[in-house]
């Protein structure tokens, strides 16, 4: 048996999570972002071990940062048989990611005020 060792979310980590999740971040996308962000590259197991996500719920987050074109990935040969190991990393600043959050919630509160006048119109006619 050998060691391993793998890096895990701390206090700051969890509360970034936490904030994501308040603006309506799944808890696995919040939880991959914040992982991915301190890391330079990492495999899809070290996720799982290191954020306490379950493989599903890592491929599933891992399928939405893709489509936001967000992480790099690759697939490493394994050691012996088995199948090649997935390694992932953000490709893009936290930064970038933030902003897509603030636009997304610029545009959502866009759209609620324009009901709401709607709203008002409709109510005095």
């Amino acid at each position: 048996m050998r060691d391993y060792t793998v890096k895990v979310l701390d206090e700051r980590d969890l509360e970034f999570i936490e904030t994501l999740r308040s603006l309506g971040v799944p808890r696995n996308v919040a939880s991959l972002i914040t992982y991915l962000s301190n890391m330079k590259e990492v495999s899809s197991r070290e996720i799982e071990m290191g954020t306490g996500l379950r493989q599903p719920e890592v491929s599933i987050g891992m399928r939405t940062l893709r489509d936001n074109g967000w992480i790099d990935e690759h697939e490493v040969k394994s050691s012996g048989k088995g199948r090649p190991m997935k390694v992932y990393a953000l490709k893009v600043p936290m930064a970038e990611i933030i902003t897509h959050f603030e636009q997304k919630k610029l545009s959502e509160s866009a759209q609620a005020m324009e009901s709401i006048r709607r709203l008002k119109e409709l109510s005095s006619a």
